[in-house]
């Protein structure tokens, strides 16, 4: 697998962010939906990534800085059919290495608290990301699961 910084120009990215965005829909209700479209994606102090295996995209994630020490993971994802393959890992570590790169203090994020969010809470805690209360603009919500660890 090859990670890669994307600027979000390929139809098949657009088309992975569709679906993912569709998923988050039919899981979440529409106030509770945080995952970033493309314009949102686009946005400044936002670095993109995704995973390829071969042609075929498997998988992305992205860093979003807060503030000059904190930063919050958005749009995890890994395509259905890749999916237990231990690719989360991979793009998951991709991610922490950049933020300690950027000499981050904390790393934060917000997924579901349904239970089909149960696998990627899982993983976060593997990774040492603990349950907090909300952080940047986000509100409490009994549909999210707020997490963050220090790097």
């Amino acid at each position: 697998m090859h990670i890669r910084e994307d600027h979000l120009a390929d139809a098949r990215i657009h088309q992975f962010l569709s679906d993912h965005l569709d998923e988050m829909h039919s899981i979440t209700p529409r106030e509770s939906v945080h995952a970033l479209d493309l314009d949102g994606l686009r946005q400044p102090g936002i670095t993109f990534w995704t995973a390829w295996e071969a042609d075929e995209l498997v998988g992305c994630g992205a860093l979003k800085l807060l503030d000059s020490d904190s930063g919050e993971i958005k749009s995890m994802r890994i395509s259905p059919a890749w999916r237990g393959k231990g690719l989360g890992s991979k793009i998951l570590e991709h991610i922490i290495a950049e933020a300690r790169q950027r000499n981050l203090r904390r790393l934060s994020l917000e997924t579901g608290a349904m239970p089909e969010f149960t696998p990627a809470r899982a993983l976060y805690h593997r990774f040492g990301f603990e349950r907090c209360g909300p952080f940047g603009d986000y509100r409490e919500d009994p549909n999210s699961a707020f997490m963050t660890r220090v790097l």
